[in-house]
């Protein structure tokens, strides 16, 4: 697989894939990392007086109204008070004011598109990674650059329909990514395991119990594990669907000889708002009508008792409602623990690492992958279509 510095990219016209699949609230974007994440290969680019055209999925568009809410228009804002640099834009993504944008292009231009999954409605042409599309888009570059590791994991046409038709390497993100990751992927490791839904996660805990000691367990899919267990949890998010896959998820642990870790005690909250009324109860004695948003004084102990024994630790996932801070306690517990310990700390991407940058420990840790889903795919031992499209032809 060659990397960006192994390929010829002077005075080229550049198709790069990144990553800005960003929070945007009211057209604000909220956390810029992924942004600021793509400028050291932006930057090579420049310096190579290549001829940019950057592409990004932001969301899901299902439906009209999707194109214009998921719209790149607010990333192409911040882009250019980053690089302090004039960024050309196009609504379309396909189509001759498309190309002649393309065709105008002059060194050291950036033309950033809209957002590829405009092409998923009404056909999902994007998603479906399909051969027109990725053959036309490709007709656009002379060499294809992909810098969007947390899209590496998606089969798209933007992320390995392209590379088929063009010379392709990876950028320096990707190329950090994989080499970080490397590093512990056959080193036993701690597992720490949030955010909401156990759907999201049960391939990855079925797989990756083969390759950990310990799994903890938080966020919001610890309750689907109690419920599996034949406690009540009030409103707690719990996914019915999931129970017997939670206690699979147990038993192999048990089997596998992992040290499996749930809460023993919960902060719950009356209703899902920042001020609602809260306590802590024993994980056993939820309320029916209340809901848990955060681990309790007693799991923090646990938790990070067993974090401070680790040489290795993964964190996917906050412990509680992070956004709310009187639940951010959890997390924000875990976090710090992360940033005293003496062991090698991967942060797996999303909400983990937006709570580790508001805790203002990112500098602590050993490597903050901007892929949540990605970088556990990754560990598990699967191929990643991205990176394998650039194993091809080289």
């Amino acid at each position: 697989m060659l990397t960006l510095k192994n390929i010829d990219v002077k005075n080229k016209k550049v198709i790069l894939r990144v990553d800005y699949n960003v929070p945007i609230k009211d057209g604000k974007i909220l956390d810029i990392n992924k942004i600021v994440a793509s400028l050291d290969t932006i930057n090579y680019l420049l310096d190579n007086n290549a001829k940019i055209i950057i592409m990004s999925h932001l969301g899901k568009v299902k439906t009209e109204e999707d194109i214009e809410t998921n719209t790149l228009l607010p990333v192409k804002e911040v882009l250019s008070k980053l690089l302090n640099k004039e960024i050309l834009f196009s609504k379309e993504l396909e189509g001759k004011h498309l190309e002649e944008l393309v065709s105008n292009l002059k060194s050291k231009d950036i033309l950033l598109l809209e957002n590829t999954r405009v092409m998923d409605y009404p056909n999902k042409l994007e998603s479906n990674c399909d051969e027109a599309l990725s053959l036309y888009w490709s007709s656009l570059g002379e060499v294809y650059i992909l810098d969007a590791f947390a899209s590496s994991h998606r089969a798209h046409a933007s992320t390995t329909g392209i590379p088929k038709y063009l010379p392709h390497a990876v950028g320096f993100l990707v190329e950090k990514e994989i080499s970080e990751l490397d590093k512990i992927k056959n080193e036993t490791k701690t597992l720490l395991l949030g955010g909401a839904k156990v759907s999201d996660k049960i391939g990855v805990i079925d797989s990756l119990l083969e390759k950990v000691d310990t799994l903890i367990i938080g966020g919001g899919m610890a309750y689907t594990f109690f419920k599996a267990q034949g406690y009540e949890v009030g409103n707690s998010l719990c996914e019915l669907d999931k129970l017997d896959l939670a206690r699979e998820a147990m038993e192999k642990a048990k089997n596998k000889g992992v040290k499996l870790i749930l809460p023993v005690d919960t902060k719950v909250g009356k209703e899902f708002k920042p001020d609602t009324e809260s306590k802590t109860v024993a994980w056993t004695e939820i309320p029916a009508d209340w809901e848990g948003f955060d681990i309790g004084e007693k799991t923090i102990e646990i938790f990070s008792e067993e974090i401070r024994k680790a040489k290795t630790v993964v964190w996917n996932g906050p412990v509680g409602l992070f956004e709310f801070d009187q639940f951010a306690i959890g997390t924000n517990a875990i976090a710090k623990v992360l940033s005293e310990i003496d062991a090698t700390t991967i942060i797996g991407g999303g909400d983990s690492a937006a709570a580790v940058e508001k805790a203002g420990l990112a500098d602590k840790m050993t490597h903050i992958s901007t892929g949540g889903g990605a970088s556990l795919e990754f560990l598990e031992g699967k191929k990643l279509p991205g990176i394998e499209a650039l194993l091809d032809k080289e």
